[in-house]
């Protein structure tokens, strides 16, 4: 019992000492909550810091990522690769111990989090994938995957919108492998939660179908770890309400002041000299414990693993390579053929969207994904059926009216090693900001499709009708945006998207029909994010760029200025990140510098154009929302017609003549 006081204490000096040496930070969880931190990493998460990827080993994620001082401390004394200058390095530039965590930076770390309510929200996904794994792969004596996802949140994430929609979704799913510790202190930033909130949480998750339990001392680690243990047993996922102190052990405990300041210095001497020896100094029988109980534990479940993954390849050589494709990601698909575009055809690229989603489920195992009950006008839907609590191997997900959740739920699935898609309304993105702001930080190669594109939506009016949305989405660096002018687009588009493993890709399609205009394009122009389309006859005397289909608008006004003696080059422009990423050569290529006669077209607020047309070009754009009519008559009373076009370009040449 005195070492485990020791290392205890050791975890929670650890802590306070990086944010007192950072001027900056949250100690008052890192004291509370310290507790159910060391029951998970030493008494109950199945973990091996060797091994920071096995994909077997239980989850853990810091929903409250404004504790990642306590996330350090823990990593480090369990044999992670944190030393003891980073953690002296804490909140500092360049260093692997930011001041929220970041997945893919710090050993050790499962998800990046810091703004409530999306930790909640990745461990549903990543429960989600457990649990499609677990059914997909497992054979009898051979347990390939079986772990848990650990959640640590606050009271700030359990107030968050998007975790009622997670938690709901949780509950009617069953997951029961995902177990969420509510670090219940009842303080926030502002002062105490009955402020703000008044509510019934074990009656709020029991109506939710989850299992509810709760731990009236955070201190009692006994009680903690028997809590955790007693979850395990339930078919429901469980939210354990463990009651804290803010700040424990400190001169500010219980008050909001231990939230988001440096504690007073005299208070850090004070703990550091009851503990013993210098600041950020570890006794050796603290590593040898957490060594023993971390470390040493997880190395020997580790080999079993091993052993267990080992026959199932020799017993079962066609299920394990699939399984390994789905960790690497790995598909043969023979994108010449995931759509069958013809010229002749006419449909929406929604239409070719759903299509392409459909081959590739079939074939990538690891795709994954749905709707924002949306399906029928999105036309995406995953494969192999619902997944469900009586079909854990169905792969379209029925996330509901949960916009934000799915976006969130996505990078969860994609932290655990699947490709997941989303889709819903393109003017419903304003819901996702924060999970699609996320799923750029991580890298995360999420797939979100949106349809309902533009005011061609008509007649449900200017609440859904995107106007800003393409900018907003341009502005999210590592975030490719791609609007695909027709079918032969749209599947160079999802081909893409598949191959980008290096962050989220979002494929903007129409509800209206177009033709099938891009023939000639080829996989390698298309990447590049512009290229010409349509080129002049001879001497070029302006070029019209556009995207989606405006393309077709940019075609039609190139025939009617031939007829008047214009020359005009049509640049089709998909991505323009992408192309914004190519080289100065190659965009010169496309627009030479010396034509100035440029015009854009595209029906957004199109504010990215403008680096492309330079400051003599124009731009027919929407700096308005949209109205409630047939789309053709409000794409016509906007100006998105080939008339207009002409008359644009016929302006920009004049002026400049």
């Amino acid at each position: 019992m005195k070492d485990i006081k020791k290392a205890l204490a050791t975890l929670r000096v650890l802590a306070v000492e990086q944010v007192d040496k950072a001027k900056s930070g949250h100690p008052g969880m890192a004291l509370g909550a310290a507790p159910i931190v060391f029951t998970l990493y030493t008494r109950i998460m199945n973990v091996f810091p060797d091994a920071d990827r096995w994909i077997n080993r239980d989850r853990f994620v810091l929903a409250a990522g404004h504790g990642s001082a306590l996330l350090y401390a823990v990593l480090h004394l369990s044999g992670y690769g944190v030393g003891i200058d980073d953690l002296k390095n804490f909140r500092q530039f360049d260093s692997i111990t930011p001041g929220h965590p970041e997945y893919g930076l710090t050993p050790g770390v499962d998800s990046t989090s810091g703004p409530l309510g999306q930790g909640i929200s990745i461990g549903v996904g990543m429960a989600i994938a457990e649990e499609y794994l677990r059914a997909r792969f497992n054979k009898e004596g051979l347990p390939l995957i079986d772990h848990y996802i650990y959640v640590l949140c606050g009271d700030g994430d359990m107030q968050e919108g998007v975790t009622q929609e997670a938690l709901s979704l949780a509950g009617h799913l069953r997951l029961s492998r995902l177990i969420v510790l509510y670090d219940s202190n009842d303080i926030q930033l502002d002062g105490p939660v009955k402020d703000t909130t008044t509510e019934d949480t074990a009656g709020k998750m029991r109506a939710m179908g989850w299992n509810y339990l709760f731990v009236p001392d955070g201190e009692d680690i006994g009680a903690i770890e028997a809590a955790i243990t007693q979850a395990k047993t339930s078919d429901r996922p469980t939210l354990i309400e463990v009651k804290t102190i803010i700040g424990v052990g400190s001169s500010v405990a219980g008050s909001h002041k231990a939230h988001g300041s440096p504690l007073p210095s005299e208070d850090v001497k004070r703990m550091r000299a009851e503990l013993g020896g210098e600041p950020f100094t570890i006794e050796p029988e603290v590593y040898e414990h957490f060594r023993a109980a971390v470390y040493e534990r997880g190395r020997k479940l580790y080999q079993e693993w091993e052993k267990i993954k080992d026959a199932y390849q020799k017993e079962y050589p066609e299920e394990y390579e699939t399984f390994v494709s789905i960790l690497n990601d790995d598909f043969k698909i023979d994108y010449q053929k995931i759509l069958n575009v013809t010229a002749e055809e006419v449909k929406a690229t929604r239409d070719y969207g759903g299509e392409a989603i459909a081959v590739i489920g079939k074939i990538h195992a690891g795709l994954i994904g749905g709707a924002a009950d949306l399906s029928s006008s999105t036309k995406i839907k995953g494969s192999s059926g619902n997944f469900e609590p009586n079909n854990r191997t169905g792969r379209n997900i029925n996330f509901g009216v949960r916009e934000h959740a799915m976006a969130a739920i996505c990078n969860g699935l994609a932290l655990h090693q699947l490709r997941p898609v989303s889709s819903t309304f393109f003017v419903f993105t304003d819901y996702m900001k924060p999970a699609l702001r996320l799923a750029a930080l991580m890298h995360l190669p999420v797939v979100h499709v949106f349809s309902h594109d533009s005011l061609a939506v008509g007649e449900d009016g200017p609440t859904h009708q995107p106007v800003e949305h393409l900018t907003m989405l341009r502005s999210i660096p590592n975030l490719t945006t791609i609007r695909p002018a027709d079918g032969y687009e749209t599947a160079l588009a999802m081909r893409y998207a598949m191959e980008n493993k290096d962050g989220p890709t979002a494929i903007v399609l129409t509800r209206q029909t177009v033709s099938n205009v891009a023939a000639s394009v080829d996989y390698p122009s298309f990447k590049k994010g512009g290229y010409v389309l349509a080129r002049e006859e001879k001497k070029i005397d302006g070029i019209i760029m556009a995207s989606g289909s405006e393309v077709q608008l940019a075609l039609q006004a190139q025939v009617q200025l031939r007829e008047r003696g214009y020359d005009v080059r049509v640049v089709s422009m998909p991505s323009l990140d992408l192309f914004a990423k190519q080289s100065a050569a190659y965009q010169k290529e496309v627009l030479p510098s010396e034509i100035k006669v440029r015009v854009a077209v595209e029906m957004s607020e199109g504010a990215h154009w403008y680096r492309f047309i330079g400051s003599e070009g124009a731009l027919l754009n929407i700096n308005r929302f949209g109205a409630s009519a047939p789309g053709k008559q409000v794409i016509a009373a906007y100006g998105f017609t080939a008339a207009h076009v002409v008359e644009e370009f016929i302006r920009v040449i004049n002026k400049k003549s």
